[in-house]
């Protein structure tokens, strides 16, 4: 239980850590509302679970020691956060009125949830080097990796859910069409930001 509670504290402190996960919230609760917002939550907590999976099989082993299998991977997330980036860039401002809350349905921003975390192939190391620090190899792995993979989705659907909510409250000033351009101008800029970064990083 000590070793479950470090645990929890790690995966807390990356969470809270702002990235491509975090800004889509910020961005889908400010522009979008916040049960479209939750839709998207749902999408990275979703694609969370798949990479511990995938990090537990044989499929993270090769991602994690194949330099090809990473980088096309590395790649193709770093264009789909700098195609993001731009097309919220691009975006038209709107008045108070509609403020884009009728804009994306709940399936596309689950959709762009899980894009944004499953397409990080850094996840896949994260896990593989992070979960066996916590197991117990004098225990039964399945359970405890169960365990450990699902807090961390959890925890995932938690933090930003409180990121939503405090961003909701920003909503009303940032509703005019001034605050709105500006929003997405910076929301736009750090997509592109978190893209070129993966893109340009190593292991």
């Amino acid at each position: 239980m000590e070793n479950y509670l470090i645990y929890v504290g790690v995966v807390i402190a990356t969470i809270l850590l702002p990235g491509p996960a975090v800004m889509l919230t910020l961005n889908n609760s400010i522009q979008r509302g916040i049960l479209k917002s939750l839709a998207g939550i749902l999408g990275i907590a979703l694609a969370i679970l798949l990479v511990a999976i995938i990090s537990a099989t044989s499929l993270g082993i090769v991602l994690a020691s194949s330099a090809i299998a990473f980088n096309i991977i590395k790649i193709v997330g770093a264009a789909y956060l700098i195609y993001l980036g731009i097309k919220i860039f691009r975006s038209e401002a709107t008045n108070n009125d509609l403020f884009k809350e009728q804009e994306g349905s709940f399936f596309k921003c689950f959709m762009e949830g899980f894009l944004v975390s499953v397409s990080n192939p850094k996840a896949v190391i994260f896990f593989m080097s992070i979960f066996p620090q916590f197991i117990d190899l004098t225990q039964e792995y399945t359970p405890q990796f169960i365990l450990l993979a699902v807090t961390f989705s959890f925890l995932v659907i938690v933090i930003h859910t409180i990121y939503a909510v405090s961003a909701s409250f920003a909503k009303s000033k940032l509703s005019s069409q001034k605050g709105s351009s500006l929003l997405n101008k910076i929301s736009g800029g750090v997509f592109v930001s978190f893209g070129v970064g993966l893109a340009a990083s190593s292991k």
